[in-house]
């Protein structure tokens, strides 16, 4: 992306969002606070104006501690990740916020002990993923406090479904070459429940403390420490953007009807389904749950299915 934009604007990246300000980097790798104001344009229909990921035109202002100026223009994203929130609605009525765009990949941290490997919400982020259409890349962290053996016996559902995984330990440096390679020359949003050691795992990959821990209280829950997304650059061409603690993800757009297109491994056993109409639940001759008994389908990955099925309006 070119730094200039016409004889004044300059072009760049939002890295950071701050409380209304938004920290963005241009080409010759120079930051800029900004703000926007309301002549801001943007080519986006939802109600988030800026997010980090943004490619943005920046019209200089003058400032005297730093490059200054304000957001002109926000330019089409690609992929946005959304979570919910409680204020503003957007135009379909759910209450969403974009906290990260123009992703190329959706890195899903789980943890391998304390916390324990929560298969169910990693089900939950890869039926986000396939409705956004995003690549899906699970880390699991903490492989110093579990046998590996053990673990891979539990990742094998994802990796038989094409669902790529990265064993490390950000404690011990184990797998970090291999997770490295696969962030090289990607926009990578990070997610993750509390407690499995997403910030820690950061800090490792950019070689700083930049981002805040927590450790985990009594209970095993961890605390949630990142408010907002910040895009990083990881060494061999890559960036990583930390997102918010999400504890309810955005699954807005997918229904009962829709959920079993998000479960690629459902789609062959449709076919042998009674109805067209079947959900998979409860009806006869049910070519899924038929699958399932069989093993072709992974139990786990099915109980998901329906835990999901029944958050889901009809």
């Amino acid at each position: 992306m070119n730094g200039r934009h016409g004889d004044t604007d300059v072009t760049g990246i939002v890295h950071e969002a701050r409380g209304g300000m938004y920290v963005v980097r241009d080409a010759c790798d120079r930051d800029w606070l900004c703000r926007t104001f309301r002549g801001t344009r943007t080519e986006n229909g939802d109600e988030t104006l800026v997010a980090v990921g943004d490619r943005v035109v920046v019209r200089p202002t003058d400032g005297d501690a730093q490059e200054e100026g304000v957001i002109v223009q926000v330019r089409e994203r690609s992929s946005t990740l959304e979570r919910k929130r409680d204020r503003r609605r957007n135009r379909s009525g759910e209450v969403t916020q974009v906290i990260a765009s123009n992703i190329d990949q959706l890195v899903i941290v789980a943890s391998a002990g304390e916390p324990p490997l929560n298969r169910r919400l990693i089900d939950r982020y890869l039926v986000f993923s396939e409705y956004a259409g995003l690549p899906a890349l699970i880390v699991v962290n903490k492989v110093d406090l579990v046998e590996e053996g053990d673990l891979e016996k539990e990742l094998e559902p994802y990796a038989r479904n094409g669902y790529r995984t990265c064993i490390v330990s950000a404690e011990s440096g184990a797998g970090m070459d291999q997770l490295r390679s696969l962030l090289s020359g990607k926009i990578s949003a990070f997610s993750g429940h509390s407690g499995v050691g997403k910030s820690t795992l950061i800090n490792r990959l950019i070689g700083e403390d930049r981002l805040v821990t927590a450790e985990l209280s009594g209970n095993s829950r961890g605390v949630h420490t990142t408010t907002n997304a910040v895009m990083l650059a990881v060494p061999g061409d890559g960036y990583v953007i930390d997102t918010p603690g999400i504890r309810e993800f955005n699954l807005s757009g997918i229904t009962r009807e829709n959920l079993r297109f998000w479960f690629p491994e459902f789609l062959e056993p449709m076919r042998e389904c009674a109805y067209s109409s079947c959900t998979h639940t409860v009806e006869p001759r049910c070519g899924v749950r038929q699958a399932v008994e069989d093993g072709r389908v992974d139990a786990g990955r099915y109980e998901s299915y329906c835990a999901i099925f029944e958050t889901l309006e009809e």
